[in-house]
C-alpha cells in the first residue's frame, strides 16, 4: 500500500471545517439587508473562501481513485457504504425536520429531493461511484495528449453549462462524461492535478495570486449585485461558476505542491490529522443538526457576525467531532460515518 499523502489529508481536514463555515455564513448572508454592511462583507468573504471546500472533496476522490486498478468488489463495498449512509442520514433528517424543525417533507420525493439540502453530496457522489470503475479504465488507457484533449472538452462543457444556466436554460443533450453538473469535472481535475502537479508550469506564487484574485472578484461581484437587488445574490457562489472553479483548482494545486506543509510532520501530528479525517464524512452529515438547533432559537441578526461566525463554526465543528468520534466506536457508526 502506498504511503498516505498528508497534503491531501490536510486539504480534507480544512475542507470539512470550511463546509461548516459555508453553512454558518449562509445563515448570516441571507439575512441581508437586515444585518450591517460590515458584517455582511465579513461573512461574505469567509463564505467565498470556504467555497473551495466542496470541490476539494470531489478532487480528492479523483486524485486518490481515478488512477487505481480496483476490483468490482471494492467498488461495490464503496457503493454499499454510500447507500447505507444515505438511507440512515435521510431517515434521521426526515424525523428531525418533520418533528423538531416542523418543516413539511413529502417522502415520495426522496429520489429527487434530499430530506436535508446538504445531503445533495451523496446524490451527486453515488452516480459518480457507479461509473468509477469504467472511468478508471479510461484514465489508465489515455496518453498525455488524450488527457489534455479530455480536459479541454470537459472544461468547455462546464463553461457552456454555466452560461446557459444564467439564461435559465440547459443543453438539450448533456456531454455524457460530465452531465449537467460540475462534480464529475472536479473528479477529473483532481486526478489530472495530482498526476501532473510537478509538471504544470505555474509557480506557487502565481497559483496563490490567481486564487486570491478569483476570490476578490467573486466577493466584489456578489457584494455589488446583492446591494443592487436588495438581497443576497448566490449565483456567483455556485460550484459551477468559472470563478469558483478557478479558485478551487488553484487552491488544490497550491496545497498538493506545498512541500513545507508536511515536511517534518511528526507522528503525533499525523495521528491528530488521521483522527480528524476519519471523522470528516460523519462531521459533514451531523453538523447541520447543531446549526439547525441554533437557527431555530436564535435570529441571524441577534449576535454580530464577527462573533457568531467564528463561535458557531468552531463550536459546531468541535461538538460534531466529539459526536462522530463516539459513534465510530460502534460498528454501525463506522459504517455510516
Amino acid at each position: 500500500m502506498s504511503e498516505k499523502n498528508y497534503n491531501l489529508e490536510i486539504i480534507r481536514m480544512l475542507s470539512f471545517f470550511m463546509v461548516i463555515m459555508i453553512h454558518v455564513t449562509n445563515y448570516i448572508c441571507r439575512a441581508f439587508p437586515e444585518i450591517q454592511g460590515g458584517e455582511y462583507v465579513f461573512a461574505l468573504v469567509l463564505d467565498t473562501v470556504s467555497r473551495v471546500s466542496v470541490p476539494c472533496f470531489f478532487m480528492i476522490s479523483g486524485a486518490l481513485l481515478l488512477g487505481r486498478n480496483e476490483s468490482l468488489q471494492k467498488h461495490m463495498q464503496r457503493l454499499v457504504r454510500f447507500f447505507l449512509a444515505l438511507v440512515v442520514w435521510s431517515g434521521i433528517y426526515y424525523f428531525w425536520n418533520v418533528y423538531f424543525m416542523k418543516t413539511p417533507y413529502d417522502i415520495k420525493e426522496i429520489l429527487y429531493v434530499p430530506t436535508e439540502p446538504h445531503l445533495w453530496y451523496l446524490y451527486a457522489m453515488i452516480p459518480i461511484y457507479f461509473v468509477l470503475p469504467f472511468l478508471q479504465i479510461m484514465c489508465r488507457g489515455m496518453n498525455q495528449n488524450q488527457e489534455k484533449a479530455l480536459l479541454l472538452i470537459v472544461t468547455g462543457a462546464v463553461l457552456f453549462n454555466y452560461i446557459v444556466s444564467l439564461q435559465h436554460g440547459e443543453a438539450y443533450y448533456d456531454l455524457p462524461l460530465i452531465g449537467d453538473r460540475v462534480y464529475t469535472y472536479y473528479v477529473f481535475i483532481g486526478y489530472y492535478l495530482m498526476k501532473y502537479k510537478d509538471k504544470i508550469p505555474v509557480s506557487q506564487k502565481v497559483t496563490g495570486g490567481i486564487f486570491g484574485i478569483s476570490i476578490l472578484f467573486i466577493c466584489i461581484l456578489t457584494w455589488k449585485i446583492s446591494y443592487s437587488i436588495g438581497e443576497h445574490y448566490e449565483r456567483i457562489l455556485e460550484y459551477g461558476c468559472p470563478l469558483i472553479v478557478i479558485a478551487a483548482i488553484t487552491f488544490f494545486l497550491y496545497m498538493i505542491r506545498c512541500k513545507k506543509l508536511v515536511l517534518g510532520l511528526s507522528d503525533s501530528w499525523k495521528r491528530r490529522i488521521d483522527s480528524c479525517c476519519s471523522c470528516s464524512f460523519g462531521i459533514y452529515f451531523i453538523h447541520i443538526l447543531f446549526l439547525d438547533f441554533y437557527k431555530k432559537y436564535v435570529e441571524a441578526t441577534a449576535i454580530p457576525a464577527w462573533i457568531s461566525v467564528p463561535m458557531l463554526t468552531i463550536g459546531i465543528a468541535g461538538i460534531s467531532f466529539i459526536c462522530i468520534k463516539m459513534l465510530r466506536k460502534f460498528e454501525l457508526g463506522r459504517k455510516v460515518t
